[in-house]
């Protein structure tokens, strides 16, 4: 019975590396080959072409914006729903998913009808003088929308697993809102924080359901870095694409190793936080 119960383990696990040979080394490893396929020289020259640079800037742009707010709000609504009872609670919670079980070309879509020559904010776009689609604020907003729940998603359960007594005891002891949240609050959840912060840039830099629709995909104008890619290889520009490929694979890597280190600190802490 041993025998065969090690049988079965050692065969799951020479499936699970099969596995993730086969479905995420082998891509990965196929990226790096394609985009050296013409040297490094070439290799570094479409990194400096324009409609990189003008993505990559773009891209920058949208993630400085849109992750930021992404985070103030995630920090209000698991605040809300995780400190506080009120009718509609639950009806929030479900809100908060939308992002999750809508495909990202159909948030595009939703934009495009909100925003768009008819849509319901289009008389008020106009009167401020504002473009919003196939435009920069347009694409921040899809990404800031597919990207929502993030942060929120990761301080609810973090937030109600603490509870309300270290921040009462602070209200008791003189404390205002500001020095609680900074002095009490902030400190307990900041490693879910930072995970949720990077989980939000690392998908926002990679979007590109959504903002392919919003964006226009105008080179050198409204092309973020996966826009780019996917125009490089519509006009049979393999290696260039493949190369901007390398530098979004790059970045997954580094938030996949941010991620780890968040994730252990965040262990560490609720350890220390049990212990005591």
């Amino acid at each position: 019975m041993k025998k065969r119960s090690s049988a079965v383990g050692y065969l799951l696990i020479l499936l699970a590396f099969l596995f993730v040979a086969v479905f995420i080394l082998l891509p990965v490893a196929t990226v790096v080959k394609e985009s050296l396929a013409d040297g490094f020289g070439n290799y570094l020259s479409y990194l400096k072409a324009p409609g990189a640079k003008s993505a990559l800037i773009l891209t920058v742009i949208t993630a400085v914006i849109a992750v930021p707010l992404n985070t103030i709000f995630g920090i209000m609504l698991a605040w809300a729903i995780a400190k506080y009872r009120f009718r509609g609670r639950r009806l929030l919670s479900m809100a908060i998913e939308i992002p999750y079980a809508v495909s990202p070309v159909v948030a595009g879509l939703m934009i495009v009808m909100v925003f768009g020559s008819t849509g319901l904010l289009r008389p008020l776009l106009d009167a401020l003088g504002l473009k919003v689609l196939f435009a920069a604020p347009g694409i921040i907003f899809a990404s800031a929308f597919v990207t929502f729940p993030y942060v929120a998603k990761e301080l609810i359960p973090l937030m109600s697993e603490i509870g309300n007594s270290e921040e009462e005891a602070a209200v008791t002891l003189g404390a205002g809102f500001f020095r609680t949240f900074f002095s009490v609050t902030l400190p307990n959840i900041k490693w879910g924080l930072f995970y949720g912060i990077i989980l939000t840039n690392a998908r926002v830099i990679g979007e590109f359901g959504a903002v392919s629709i919003v964006s226009g995909k105008m080179l050198g104008k409204t092309a973020t870095l996966p826009v780019y890619i996917e125009l490089l290889y519509s006009n049979y520009e393999y290696v260039a694409a493949f190369t901007i490929a390398s530098v979004l694979m790059l970045l997954a890597l580094v938030t996949l190793v941010q991620k780890f280190y968040i994730e252990l600190k965040e262990r560490k802490h609720l350890k220390s936080r049990g212990a005591s």
